[in-house]
């Protein structure tokens, strides 16, 4: 039987329910044993990988790999990851590095097949991936049945690590804006408009600058190293999804029982 997350009501209360039973939650999802079957796999099977080619050879490998950061729609694009893969990050014209989603940078430096020796061959290797490879697909679970739940535990997940990061504050704010389920969050957060990626990409690290300082006193990505800034923001960013749903919902409705309205005036 596959488990599937148990989330009896939506929107902040709904999160808040998840949140407070995620250890058992997780743990029943862990447990079965699609999951324990791909991570005894890979448990036995990674050391023995040594290059890029060799991991994208074998499927179960592959997907288990990048769905530990959120990557699996990339299984088929074999090409893609090994290129990736085996360029690393070390030089500034790598593959990795020119993309504006860094997930692809977390991923060849987790691997750093560039180097005579991969990360591969370390002892806890295996438990370092599969704990993000847990978490991802838990996360993958839940939003099978609510998307802003997941987005939300993403967040919670990724952007303490970004904000701690040694990157500058501007780049920190590319991060966000490259990465799409972050980008979500943040501008259902602040609410942007949907047109918001249509303009020039400086202006817009500009004005997420500008809404980060109004609604949390400063405009880095910094600040959400601070745990109770992440809450507020997650918070922000459901309930003003709720109210959009709702809104729309109400919008329907009204078309509703405006033409049903029409059709009995016949």
């Amino acid at each position: 039987m596959t488990f599937s997350p148990v989330l009896p009501i939506g929107g902040f209360a709904g999160y808040a329910f998840l949140k407070r039973t995620m250890a058992a939650q997780t743990a029943a999802f862990t447990a079965q044993a699609s999951v324990k079957r791909d991570e005894a796999y890979f448990r036995d099977k990674i050391g023995t990988i040594n290059t890029a080619e060799e991991l994208v050879k074998d499927q179960r490998l592959l997907r288990v790999s990048l769905a530990a950061f959120g990557l699996e729609d990339d299984v088929p694009n074999k090409y893609f990851i090994r290129k990736v893969l085996e360029d690393g990050t070390l030089k500034t014209d790598s593959l990795a590095n020119k993309l504006t989603d860094k997930r692809y940078a977390k991923l060849a430096t987790a691997f750093s097949f560039n180097l005579s020796t991969p990360r591969t061959k370390l002892s806890d290797f295996a438990d370092k991936i599969l704990k993000d490879y847990e978490t991802k697909q838990f996360a993958v679970a839940v939003g099978q049945q609510n998307e802003d739940m997941r987005l939300a535990l993403n967040a919670e997940q990724e952007l303490p690590a970004l904000a701690s990061s040694s990157s500058s504050a501007s780049a920190k704010w590319y991060s966000v804006l490259g990465n799409g389920p972050l980008r979500t969050v943040f501008e259902k957060a602040f609410g942007l408009p949907s047109s918001f990626g249509a303009i020039d990409i400086d202006k817009q690290v500009e004005t997420m600058q500008r809404r980060a300082e109004s609604l949390f006193g400063a405009n880095t990505v910094d600040q959400f190293s601070d745990p109770e800034k992440v809450d507020t923001l997650v918070r922000k960013f459901l309930i003003r999804s709720e109210v959009e749903s709702y809104n729309l919902g109400m919008s329907r409705g009204q078309v509703a029982l405006t033409l049903l309205q029409n059709a009995n005036s016949f």
